[in-house]
């Protein structure tokens, strides 16, 4: 695990906070940040282990930006499968660096112009654009002001986003390259439509009923025989009803799996079944493939293929229809454009956004906005 540390000195009295509340954002300045490498060895035991990704550590590159303000850090992650980590942690070193000697107030005050100045470095921006390494590092910096950004008002993320207006919302989000599918006009209005009900679908989930969340504990390739279905039993106790299981190692191998899974799950109890295939396939070799899967009747398949091919997904959405099973997208997802794209060509039945893949929680306020004028679901990874 490395560490890397950079800091400005700064005139602004350190001060001692009895509550956030008595800080407001132009109170605070970032001042510095830590950058740490962090790795878990999950290869050993097969956690996060699919047909395209063997043998992975689960590795989170983390920031912490230092402030004026005693205690107060704003927090971040990137995510890597392990090598390639150390290479993440040099872009956030750099992304961090445009940050260092604003106040808060100068970047929340408009955040989408404050995105725009972070994907902007002309010379970086030649090795992305808005997507790889340096996106995952843009990520990394902004998700870490949204976060300090929750610490100054007391508040979770999650309920900044929901206390603004639709006016606050869209500023928050750069529409360069997307006015062809939504503009900020038309997003605004669709806002001020769902403004109705806000406060019940509020309180959907701070009563934790809003939306269920699945699980793949059990589906990891490298679990099979006793011991997928032993955690598969475990996170039924737990009170799961939606699983996620890798396939796409061997058609034999993938059926006597499932086949289990049914056994345990059945087909009338309530429960669902997601498959994952982790770009693994050809287009022809995913939609034959998945043929020979469909009796499972698992909700949808993803990342059936290559995650920018969006043409790709929409032929095997197309072929796969007729046999009730959906296509689900979006995890490796670089950026707007792509789900632009995967929308318009109808090529995903379920969005999966990543606010670590994608430019922080800035770009995945786009999707819902997308979502919101077509018949898609959306999942938050």
């Amino acid at each position: 695990m490395a560490t890397t540390v950079s800091t400005i000195s700064s005139n602004t009295t350190m001060t001692t906070m009895g509550s956030l509340s008595t800080v407001t954002e132009a109170d605070v300045k970032i001042i510095g940040f830590i950058v740490t490498d962090i790795r878990f060895p999950t290869s050993l035991d097969g956690v996060g282990s699919d047909a395209m990704h063997v043998g992975t550590n689960g590795s989170h590159p983390y920031i912490q930006l230092r402030t004026n303000q005693a205690g107060l850090v704003g927090e971040g992650i990137a995510f890597s499968n392990g090598r390639g980590s150390e290479l993440i942690c040099m872009a956030l070193d750099i992304f961090a660096n445009r940050v260092v000697g604003k106040t808060m107030e100068e970047l929340t005050r408009n955040m989408g112009k404050t995105w725009r100045y972070m994907v902007s470095d002309s010379q970086y921006r030649w090795i992305g654009p808005e997507k790889s390494v340096t996106h995952l590092a843009v990520a990394g910096v902004l998700n870490a002001v949204w976060d300090l950004w929750g610490k100054i008002l007391g508040k979770p993320v999650w309920q900044i986003v929901c206390d603004m207006s639709p006016e606050e919302v869209v500023r928050c989000i750069d529409f360069r390259y997307i006015t062809d599918a939504i503009t900020p006009e038309e997003s605004i209005a669709m806002l001020r439509e769902t403004q109705k009900g806000k406060s019940d679908r509020i309180n959907e989930a701070l009563n934790n009923v809003a939306v269920p969340a699945y699980t793949t504990s059990a589906g990891w390739m490298a679990f099979s025989g006793d011991k997928m279905k032993k955690v598969l039993k475990e996170t039924i106790d737990q009170g799961y009803t939606v699983f996620k299981f890798k396939v796409g190692t061997g058609i034999e191998k993938d059926r006597e799996r499932l086949a289990a899974v049914r056994d345990i799950l059945g087909y009338d109890k309530g429960y669902q079944v997601m498959i994952d295939a982790n770009q693994v396939w050809s287009v022809p070799e995913a939609i034959e493939y998945m043929k020979q899967l469909v009796e499972f009747k698992p909700v949808f398949i993803e990342e059936p293929t290559n995650p920018d091919d969006v043409l790709g997904h929409a032929a095997i959405r197309k072929a796969l229809k007729p046999y009730g099973v959906g296509v689900a997208t979006g995890e490796a997802a670089q950026n707007r454009v792509t789900f632009k794209q995967l929308l318009q060509a109808e090529a995903t039945d379920v969005a999966q956004i990543d606010a670590v893949r994608l430019g922080s929680v800035n770009e995945c306020l786009v999707r819902p906005l997308y979502c919101g004028s077509t018949a898609y679901e959306l999942i938050f990874l």
